[in-house]
């Protein structure tokens, strides 16, 4: 049976990251998961319409203008808009989602789960995981 240590370390094994909700508020959750992405060594490409640049890094401004396919993403939005960014990601090709905590969305892990996606929800958050460093 999967465990949802299989799920992270499959999340982790990608080229490279989504960061939606992405933010330059260093006080934001979306501002340290990206930071923490990149303090590993991994790369990340923040997603949020309202930034041009987050941490050095150009910011789009959704999965549909990337300049490349990404397929592990993590979200940090308020819940109605995970849902949307579900259906988003379904279109995308997206084939693991992170929800932080705070982000979880029922109707989102429901409609991930049944589009195939992997989804990490209501557990520990990437910051743990990777090691968060202000």
């Amino acid at each position: 049976m999967e465990t949802l240590n299989d799920k992270i370390n499959r999340f982790l094994a990608a080229d490279v990251f989504a960061v939606l909700g992405a933010s330059q508020d260093e006080n934001k959750y979306g501002y340290k998961v990206l930071k923490c992405y990149l303090q590993n060594k991994r790369r990340a490409i923040p997603i949020n319409p309202n930034e041009t640049e987050v941490l050095g890094q150009t910011a789009y401004p959704n999965l549909a203008s990337l300049p490349e396919p990404v397929k592990s993403i993590s979200i940090i939005t308020p819940p109605t808009r995970t849902e949307r960014i579900v259906d988003n990601a379904i279109e995308h090709g997206v084939t693991s989602i992170w929800m932080q905590p705070g982000a979880e969305s029922a109707l989102g892990v429901k409609k991930a789960q049944d589009a195939g996606i992997d989804v990490i929800y209501g557990g520990p958050c990437v910051l743990v995981v990777l090691g968060y460093r202000e």
